[in-house]
C-alpha cells in the first residue's frame, strides 16, 4: 500500500492505495473536486454538506448508468471497485457528519 494525499474542496485527505494507482486516484479525486465545485456554483445557498451529498448522488448515478446492462466479466473486480468507492464515500460522509456536528 502507498499513502498519498488528495485535495477536495480545498481540504487534503490522506488515502492508502495500491502501488501504481496514484495517477488513477488523482484523476478520481480531481473529478470529484470538479463536480463538488460545479454543484457549489449551482447551489449557492445550500450548505457544503448538502452540496457534497448531491454531488455524490450524481456521480453514483453516472456510475450506475455507465454499468447499466453491462455484466462484468469478473465479479471480484467489481467488488473491489465498489469497495474502494464505498471507502471514499464513507470518508466523505464522515466529513459531512463532522461539519454538521460543528454547526
Amino acid at each position: 500500500m502507498k499513502s498519498i494525499k488528495v485535495t477536495i474542496l480545498g481540504k487534503q485527505y490522506p488515502l492508502k492505495i495500491n502501488e501504481g494507482d496514484e495517477e488513477l486516484m488523482q484523476q478520481i479525486a480531481d473529478y470529484v473536486d470538479k463536480r463538488f465545485h460545479d454543484f457549489r456554483k449551482a447551489l449557492i445557498n445550500q450548505s457544503e454538506s448538502t452540496i457534497m451529498v448531491l454531488a455524490c448522488l450524481s456521480i453514483t448515478e453516472e456510475l450506475f448508468m455507465a454499468n447499466e446492462g453491462v455484466k462484468p466479466a469478473d465479479q471480484s473486480d467489481e467488488k473491489v471497485i465498489f469497495s474502494d468507492i464505498n471507502d471514499l464515500l464513507g470518508k466523505i460522509l464522515d466529513e459531512i457528519e463532522q461539519e454538521i456536528s460543528d454547526i
